[in-house]
């Protein structure tokens, strides 16, 4: 059962996390890690395959070793969604009442990332 569940939901995930380097305002890390949590439910094929990834997989370990974040990992988290979403809030967004969305979208995403106990050993 939880391989057919789990399984096209790790797929599901991943898409979001490819769209979320994409989006400015769609994270694209949480997304990734869920669809490493539902491989390492159903396909170890697949999970081993984000593990063995150059940019993914040094993050996912982090996560699942010690629930962390590499400094690096951070800042880079942190610039892009400012950048990219303050860009689109600025330019892209003509409405204020979305403006104020967006603002608090990237309020709340910087903080979660700033939460997130930052790995010793990888800082």
């Amino acid at each position: 059962m939880k391989r057919t569940l789990y399984k096209p939901l790790g797929f599901v995930f991943l898409g979001l996390a490819i769209l979320g380097v994409l989006l400015p305002l769609l994270p694209g890390t949480p997304f990734l890690l869920l669809s490493a949590w539902f491989f390492a439910r159903s396909s170890e094929k697949w999970h081993q395959r984000l593990l063995a990834h150059e940019l993914t997989g040094p993050m996912i370990r982090n996560w699942e070793d010690n629930r962390c974040m590499s400094r690096r990992a951070k800042q880079v988290a942190i610039v892009s969604m400012l950048l990219a979403g303050g860009a689109s809030v600025i330019f892209a967004v003509d409405q204020t009442w979305l403006r104020i969305t967006g603002v608090i979208l990237l309020a709340i995403g910087t903080a979660t990332v700033l939460s997130i106990k930052t790995c010793e050993d990888c800082a």
